[in-house]
């Protein structure tokens, strides 16, 4: 972590990105070291934001283009999460994706957003939205 602090506002950026892929990386850890360093808030959450965003769409990408194999057996998405995934979209829909930023959840359903094709605009709304209201809150916790 203390690389991607070190770094700064494309440190975020990075472990944000990251964060939101299959990778067992916490990018609020960064964003409040950078906080308290005395980093512009506003520019944090938007950078943190974007970054996080853009790590979802790669997923969506994945699951778009790869389909079902490529999730199960080269990222090694368990099928109980891919099927957890799969059933909250079935339950609630495509504002599911509101909640692509809640971790062990969020990421595959990103994927599986891609897997079903959703359509991107409300991809990019509802993950937007959401992943920003939650850097909004961590760094008004900071602050």
């Amino acid at each position: 972590m203390e690389y991607f602090t070190e770094l700064g506002y494309i440190g975020l950026f990075f472990a944000s990105f990251l964060a939101a892929t299959i990778l067992p990386l916490s990018s609020e850890v960064v964003l409040g070291v950078l906080l308290l360093n005395n980093f512009d808030p506003v520019t944090l959450v938007f950078v943190a934001t974007a970054g996080n965003v853009i790590g979802s769409f790669i997923n969506y990408l994945i699951g778009f283009w790869g389909g079902i194999y490529l999730v199960k057996k080269i990222l090694r998405v368990s099928e109980k999460e891919f099927e957890n995934a799969k059933h909250r979209f079935n339950k609630y829909g495509v504002f599911s994706l509101f909640f692509a930023w809640v971790p062990i959840i969020g990421d595959p359903l990103t994927v599986v957003a891609g897997i079903l094709k959703i359509n991107l605009p409300a991809f990019f709304l509802l993950v937007t939205l959401g992943k920003f209201l939650r850097y909004l809150i961590i760094s008004y916790a900071f602050i």
